[in-house]
């Protein structure tokens, strides 16, 4: 299958640390990976490179064939692990923003989501909880129709039942000609939506391959192996 996304010798350092340390990894078109590890262990500057945040030390990286920039960004819909909307707009001001800043945004697709997620259009970002700011901003990123989704620990620290609602929109919004890929940490509560898995520790890639290989292979859920390589 076609690789939509090539790493290869990738380092990323601060002065003497590194961050990421000669990752290798291709990410297949059309699958959904999951990037596991915990804090610190390069999850979120594995990311920011990919999104064109942040530029490398050294290595290469290819999306859809283009190293990380314009292109690339028109194809990219990321979604980061902290709020990136003003707090005096509305959640229609929200629509209107992306609406005006991506061509590749539906806003039928949005209105949709709204209603799933039982946001009210003319409510303030800064009346919303935690859980309901992590459900618009994933609205907003999963309402482009982008051929790469890259999520930043989607669920980190909201209430159940918005975390299934978040889950839910994952799975339902998921287009199998994209690819999408999701940081996190929470691994029993998402692993059954991974096709395929990545575990970073301190910069490096400890462990990879296809879920349920793995489960089968290890004899373990993947939340199990995934304390068991990180000792928790």
């Amino acid at each position: 299958m076609e690789n939509i996304i090539e790493i290869r010798d990738l380092t990323k350092s601060y002065f003497t640390k590194k961050a990421l340390d000669n990752i290798n990894l291709n990410v297949e078109k059309g699958k959904v990976v999951g990037v596991l590890g915990p804090n610190g262990s390069g999850k979120t500057t594995l990311i920011k490179i990919l999104t064109g945040i942040l530029r490398e030390t050294k290595g290469e990286v290819l999306i859809d064939g283009n190293s990380p920039g314009v292109a690339t960004k028109a194809i990219v819909s990321y979604l980061p692990d902290r709020n990136f909307l003003y707090n005096w707009m509305s959640i229609q001001d929200a629509v209107d923003f992306f609406k005006d800043f991506y061509g590749d945004f539906d806003e039928n697709k949005a209105y949709e989501l709204l209603d799933f997620m039982k946001l009210n259009r003319s409510m303030k970002v800064n009346e919303l909880s935690k859980g309901m700011v992590e459900k618009l901003n994933l609205t907003l990123v999963l309402s482009r129709n982008a051929k790469i989704y890259v999520l930043d620990e989607p669920i980190a620290g909201v209430d159940p039942v918005a975390r299934d609602q978040i889950l839910d929109a994952i799975i339902g919004n998921f287009n199998e000609s994209s690819t999408m890929l999701i940081t996190t940490h929470l691994v029993r509560d998402m692993e059954n939506i991974f096709d395929d898995v990545v575990f970073l520790k301190e910069g490096k890639v400890l462990l990879e391959g296809n879920a349920e290989a793995l489960r089968e292979d290890r004899g373990t859920q993947i939340d199990d192996l995934y304390k068991e390589v990180f000792g928790e």
